[in-house]
């Protein structure tokens, strides 16, 4: 397909009441969004296959749901580090974030540095995106030492006390993801989210309890990754 072809494939399957939809029930707010909903841009993106030069080209249109396409068919080895902080830089929305962390950038080489450095940033949007590859890179790399990820937790407890909803909900999410990735993890988070739980912030104490709610309940989900190591 050319950029032209699928940007009128996209006008067909978009309706403005989608995006009022999506504003009202999930706080998705975007300039320049003709609203198509997710499940359509994946339909669409297998008919096309992965194509990164044509992605590149949808995200230029600066047309949003453009843009979303765009991370369904790149590939993530094949965009540069220029690129991933070009783009991450434009988030505006939760979804477009989880969208590129979770499809493309979880992938990528620069996965690791890049949520470290991410969660550095101040505008919200870029600083989730740190947060929410923490929350992801797990399931791209599941054989990832348990290091890796341990150097997050500090990061962590550091940005508890940030009361930005979508940056505090990626604090939470990627606290609650690294504790159930194995049971050495799982401790290490517990243990974080105790020494969060000291904090005063309002923040602070929702990550914390809502982390320990789900890590000591009952019906917590403990993985095994790397399997190597805990699956024996």
């Amino acid at each position: 397909m050319q950029l032209n072809e699928i940007l009128n494939k996209l006008k067909l399957i978009s309706n403005p009441e989608i995006m009022e939809f999506k504003a009202k029930k999930f706080g998705i707010i975007s300039e320049n969004s003709w609203g198509v909903y997710q499940k359509d841009l994946s339909i669409l993106a297998k008919k096309i296959g992965k194509n990164t030069e044509l992605g590149i080209q949808l995200y230029d249109t600066g047309i949003y749901d453009a843009q979303l396409l765009c991370a369904k068919i790149c590939k993530s080895k094949e965009i540069t580090e220029e690129l991933m902080d070009k783009w991450s830089k434009h988030f505006d929305t939760w979804e477009i974030c989880n969208s590129f962390c979770m499809q493309l950038f979880k992938f990528h080489p620069l996965a690791v540095e890049k949520a470290i450095a991410w969660s550095k940033h101040k505008n919200e949007f870029e600083k989730r995106a740190g947060f929410v590859l923490m929350a992801t890179y797990g399931f791209a790399d599941k054989k990832a030492p348990n290091e890796v990820f341990e150097k997050f937790f500090p990061i962590i407890v550091s940005n508890a006390n940030d009361d930005r909803i979508y940056v505090k909900k990626a604090v939470n999410w990627a606290l609650r993801q690294i504790g159930k990735r194995n049971i050495d993890l799982h401790q290490k988070a517990i243990k974080t989210a105790t020494e969060i739980l000291k904090q005063n912030s309002k923040s602070a104490q929702w990550i914390a309890k809502d982390a320990l709610r789900e890590l000591q309940g009952k019906k917590v989900n403990i993985l095994d990754y790397p399997r190597e190591i805990y699956r024996k």
